[in-house]
C-alpha cells in the first residue's frame, strides 16, 4: 500500500497551520482604469453565511444538495454548513496526511457531476510525502462522511519548495477534471518548470476520471501560481487568477471550447511585462491577460466566478475577483473576450482566500480568518 494511502487509514493527529499570502514587492501601476462600484445604498453587499471555521480556503456545493455548503479547512478537514450552522463532525478529515501552513494544506474539493449517484469527490493537497497530490474518494451512502478506505491516488507531483502549489480542482463543461498547479515555488521559477512541457508544475492539467486508463494531459502552461480558476456555467469560458512575482497580478481568460494548447507566458512574462530575457516555448498559442493590477492595489490575486445567480440582478454576468493581501474585491464585465467596466466593489474581505459558486449560481467569498460570505443586495 502506498505510504500516502496508509496514512489515510490512521487519522488521529492534527497538522499545524500558519499565515498565507505572497510577499510584497516594488509597486507597479494598475494596467486598467478602475471605476468606483455601486454607492453604499444596500444594492451590493456581503452577508455572513457561517463563522468560526479554522483557516477556510475553499467552499463548494455538491450536486443535489442545495442546502449544504462544504468548506475546506487548510489543515486537512472539510466541514459541512447547513442553515448557518457548522456541523461538529467533519465530512472529511485527512490531517495526518497533509502538510499545512502558509500556501500548503488541503486546498480544494470538487464533486463528481454524478455525485448523487456515485458519491465521488476529489481533493487537492500538499502531502507529508513532499508531493502536490490529488485523491479520488467516495462518500458513504447517506453522504454524511467520506469513506477513507475508498481513497485512490490520481496524482502525486514532487514539489521542491513549499510555495506556489496551485491547488484548484474543478470539472469543466466537457466533464473532465481540471487541476491548476504552481511552478514549484521559490521565486522566478528557477528550474524553468512553467515553460517546460515535460514538467507537470506550472500547468493547467485535465483528466477523464471515468476512464481508468486515462492520464493527465496539459491543457495550458506558463503559470506561476493559479490559485483559483473557474468555468462560466453559462458560456463555459475559463477565468483564471495567476498570482504575480513582484509587479503584476493577472486575470487570464480563454473562451470555451479550449482549442489547442495555451501558453499564459510565465516566466517569460509577468502579466503584461517581460520578466526574463528569453523566448517562450513555441508550443501552442500565447495568451495575454485580460486584466492586471499592480502592488499599489494588492499582492496576491484570488480568482473568482462570473455571477449567474438571481439574488443580485445588477451583478448578473459580471466576473468577480479579489486580492488576499488588500481584501479588495473587483468585478468586470466580459465583452468579446476582453475586460470592460472594471470596478472596485464597496466592500472588502480580509484574508480573501477563495470565492465559491452555489448550485443556484450564487457567489460566496471565503476569509482565511474563519468566515464565509454570500453576495447579496
Amino acid at each position: 500500500m502506498p505510504r500516502l494511502l496508509f496514512l489515510l487509514a490512521s487519522l488521529f493527529l492534527v497538522a499545524g497551520c500558519g499565515d498565507e499570502g505572497q510577499q510584497a514587492a516594488e509597486p507597479a501601476p494598475p494596467a486598467a482604469t478602475v471605476t468606483a462600484g455601486p454607492a453604499r445604498d444596500g444594492r451590493l453587499r456581503l452577508e455572513v453565511v457561517a463563522k468560526g471555521l479554522e483557516a477556510p480556503v475553499h467552499v463548494a456545493q455538491a450536486p443535489g444538495e442545495l442546502e449544504r455548503l462544504y468548506v475546506v479547512e487548510r489543515e486537512g478537514r472539510i466541514r459541512v454548513v447547513e442553515r448557518g450552522k457548522v456541523r461538529y463532525a467533519p465530512y472529511l478529515d485527512i490531517r495526518p496526511s497533509v502538510v499545512s501552513g502558509g500556501e500548503q494544506g488541503l486546498l480544494s474539493v470538487a464533486f463528481h457531476p454524478e455525485y448523487e449517484e456515485n458519491g465521488k469527490l476529489y481533493v487537492a493537497f500538499t502531502s507529508v510525502n513532499g508531493t502536490n497530490s490529488v485523491l479520488e474518494l467516495r462518500a458513504n451512502d447517506d453522504r454524511t462522511e467520506v469513506d477513507l478506505a475508498s481513497a485512490r491516488e490520481l496524482l502525486a507531483i514532487e514539489d521542491p519548495y513549499s510555495n506556489h502549489n496551485g491547488g484548484q480542482l474543478a470539472f469543466g463543461p466537457d466533464g473532465l477534471l481540471y487541476h491548476g498547479t504552481g511552478d514549484g515555488g521559490s521565486g522566478g521559477d528557477p528550474e524553468n518548470r512553467a515553460q517546460n512541457l515535460d514538467e507537470r508544475l506550472g500547468k493547467l492539467l485535465r483528466l477523464d476520471v471515468d476512464d481508468p486508463g486515462a492520464d493527465w494531459e496539459v491543457a495550458a502552461y506558463g503559470l506561476r501560481n493559479p490559485w483559483r480558476f473557474s468555468f462560466d456555467r453559462e458560456s463555459g469560458d475559463l477565468w483564471l487568477g495567476d498570482v504575480g512575482q513582484s509587479s503584476q497580478e493577472e486575470i487570464d481568460f480563454v473562451s470555451w471550447p479550449l482549442q489547442g494548447l495555451v501558453n499564459f507566458g510565465w516566466d517569460v512574462f509577468e502579466g503584461t511585462m517581460r520578466y526574463e530575457d528569453k523566448q517562450p516555448s513555441g508550443a501552442g498559442r500565447l495568451v495575454d491577460p485580460v486584466h492586471t493590477y499592480g502592488r499599489d492595489a494588492g499582492c496576491s490575486v484570488t480568482g473568482g466566478f462570473v455571477y449567474r445567480g438571481s439574488a443580485v440582478p445588477s451583478a448578473q454576468g459580471r466576473y468577480f475577483f479579489g486580492d488576499y493581501c488588500s481584501g479588495t474585491v473587483w468585478s468586470l464585465r466580459p465583452e468579446g473576450g476582453k475586460a470592460a467596466e472594471i470596478r472596485k466593489e464597496p466592500f472588502t474581505v480580509g484574508e480573501l482566500s477563495s470565492f465559491g459558486e452555489g448550485l443556484d449560481g450564487e457567489l460566496y467569498a471565503v476569509s482565511l480568518g474563519g468566515t464565509v460570505y454570500r453576495l447579496a443586495s
